[in-house]
Formats: structure tokens, sequence, C-alpha cells
């Protein structure tokens, strides 16, 4: 008698207006069953017959996408219940279910399912009636379920396709910028082949030839540096981010000068070392401070910070160039990414400065945070792990 109290109250939740005496006819048909913990109901693909409505415990509803993810559906609980469809054709299971914790079940196989038909029409009404909107209610958990999947497919596909767009744009890039440089050297080496200069035009043009070799070197070396850093992992040393800073600031003083641009660096004489690799680190900052000069106005400034925090080394570049909008911000580390123009002005590159530098502070376990605003500048921030002996 105490195993149908609970079937007595728990039926009516699972099946709304169902009646007494009907109860008695489901439950004499029904038996009440107790699994332990991690038990498997209802095996996914399996063809079973049997429906079960939970009396205590929970199930957990589990399917298997792709062959290799196991995803959960739902968890179940008292006077829910699962394996209806065993009820009403021989389909296999669509789902996995499994017993969370201690459970009790009343379980209703095909043959007590007929019986109870013959015996009950209301009965049979009643399941069949609730069984129906559960069905329609897991339908409409499938659409929405493929609306989202439909969704996140479309944007996986845009992204592809930004991205091959990107490659393509990338590759057209590093063909001109290797073309233009290899013209003009070819051009004068010819001329200077068949001593067609001379004098002052001899020096120019041996500087012509010297400067855009060293152009397409430079190309290269950035395009195998960022192929290097993905296969071999430096061996971090104490690293004076002061000494780099000198000699950043050394090699881009020319350039900067040439572009009417002041380079401003004061050392700090009590920043402890960094923990790293000291040409990565300097290859890193001279993308920075490359990108900074390129898009600073004649006349304006670039600033590089040196400070230190409890655990880290702060390196700072500012500029007060053109700057950059919030939709732009995410996507200037990208290696396909570069700015062409900008009003009147163009400018050079293929956008592979700042992608070594995200991918050199990555190697580092560091942070690379940039804020900016159109019209008034940048500032990038290189968080360094400091030396620990």
């Amino acid at each position: 008698m105490t195993t149908q109290r609970a079937p007595s109250k728990i039926i009516p939740r699972a099946f709304p207006g169902i009646k007494l005496p009907e109860i008695e006819e489901l439950i004499a048909n029904s038996q009440v069953r107790t699994y332990s913990a991690g038990t498997i109901l209802c095996r996914e693909n399996a063809i079973e017959d049997r429906f079960y409505m939970i009396l205590e415990g929970e199930v957990e509803v589990t399917k298997n996408i792709n062959n290799n993810e196991t995803r959960l559906l739902k968890t179940l609980t008292p006077g829910d219940f699962f394996g209806e469809m065993a009820l009403i054709h021989n389909a296999p299971r669509a789902a996995t279910v499994t017993a969370k914790s201690e459970l009790t079940t009343l379980e209703l196989d095909k043959a007590g399912f007929d019986r109870v038909l013959h015996n009950s029409s209301s009965i049979a009404m009643a399941m069949v009636s609730e069984i129906s909107n559960r069905l329609r209610a897991n339908d409409q958990m499938a659409v929405d379920d493929l609306r989202i999947r439909a969704a996140e497919l479309a944007t996986a596909y845009q992204r592809l396709a930004e991205q091959e767009m990107a490659r393509r744009e990338f590759l057209s890039n590093i063909a001109h910028e290797l073309r233009t440089p290899l013209m003009i050297a070819t051009g004068f080496l010819q001329m200077l082949q068949r001593g067609m200069v001379s004098g002052d035009l001899l020096k120019n043009g041996i500087d012509t030839v010297a400067r855009n070799v060293q152009q397409i070197a430079t190309l290269v070396n950035d395009i195998l540096f960022l192929q290097e850093m993905e296969l071999v992992l430096p061996e971090f040393q104490a690293v004076d981010m002061n000494e780099v800073a000198r000699q950043v600031m050394e090699r881009y003083r020319s350039k900067a000068h040439d572009r009417g641009v002041t380079l401003r660096f004061e050392p700090d004489p009590s920043l402890p070392p960094a923990s790293g690799d000291s040409k990565s680190l300097e290859r890193a900052l001279m993308a920075i401070v490359d990108n900074a000069i390129k898009f600073s106005p004649r006349g304006g400034d670039v600033e590089v910070l040196l400070s230190s925090d409890h655990e880290n080394i702060l390196v700072a570049v500012k500029d007060h160039g053109i700057g950059m909008s919030t939709d732009t911000l995410p996507r200037i580390f990208d290696r396909f990414y570069h700015t062409e123009r900008q009003d009147d002005d163009l400018f050079g590159g293929i956008g592979l400065g700042l992608s070594i530098t995200r991918q050199v502070i990555m190697q580092h376990q560091g942070n690379l945070e940039v804020t900016s605003e159109p019209g008034k500048g940048s500032t990038f921030t290189l968080t360094l792990k400091k030396w620990r002996v």
C-alpha cells in the first residue's frame, strides 16, 4: 500500500484531470522500481518499450553530438516522465536517460499500455493528450535550438569569409610591398651595370638600392619572425627595459626626425628587470613605436613611459596622432589588418607590426592594452612580469 501512495500523488501532476479510478487502473498495470545513481534507464538509439514516471529522485537527459560530445539536454524531477515514444511506435530512443540520484519510478511497458487502452479510454486520452503536449514542446525546443545553431553557423561562415578576404588582401599586400622595392632596386642596378650614372647620381643610386633591399629584408624578417615565434619559445632572462627602450628610441630617431616627430624617453633608474627575451621585447616595442610615429602628425611627439607595480613592469607608448574608433580597436592586432588611408594621408606597411607585438606579449604571459580616441591619439601599454631570482 505504501508504494501506491506516492504514485497516486505524482500521477495527477503528470496528467492533470485524471480521476482516482483511472489512477488506480494505471497503477495496476504499472510497476514501481528503484535504481541507484548512475543507472542508465534509456539508452540513445536503443529500441525499448518502457515508459517512466519519476516518483522520487532526478535523472539527466543527455544526447551524443557528432559522436564526440555528450550534451546535457535537461534534468527531470518527480512528476516528470520520459520514454513516452516507446508507447506509440518502435522508434529508437532519441536520448540517454541516467539516474542522477537514487531513483524511484513508476513504469509502464507497451503491453501494460495496451491493457489501459482496452480498459479505460479516458486514461489513454489523458496520457496521449499530455504526451502530445510534451512532444509539441520538445519540437519547439528543437526548432529554437536549430535557429540558434543556424545563427551560429551563419556567424562562423561570415567570420571565415572575412578571414579568407583578409588572407587574400594580405597576400596581395605582400606582393605589392615586395614588388615595388624590387622594381626600384632592379631599375637602378640596370642603370649602374650599363654605366649610365656617375658622380653624385651614382651615390644616390647605390643608396636607393640599399634602402629598397633593406625594406625587402625587413618585410621578410617580420614574416619569418612570426613563424619562428610560433615554433620556438625563447628562454627567459632578466631584461633591462630601460636599455631596450633606449635602443628602440635610437633606432627610430632618424625616422621620427624625417617625419617631424619628437621622441621623448626618460629612463627609470629604479626600474626592476623584467622576465623575458630581450630581442623579442625589443621587436615588440619597435612595432609600437614605429606605429606611433607613422600615425603622428608633423610636429607631434611620441612618449615612452616606464613604471612598475608590485608584480609587473609597465611600458607605455603614447602618441597624439589620428587615434582609432572603438570599432577599429578589436581588429588592430589581427595579422592581416592595417590602415591604408586617413583623410588625405596614405600609410604604408602590411599590418604585421602590432601582430608581432601581441604574439611576443602572449609568449611572455603578459598583457597588451590600448586606449585611443579619434583625433587625440593612442596609448599602448605592455605589462610584463618582473624577473624573479
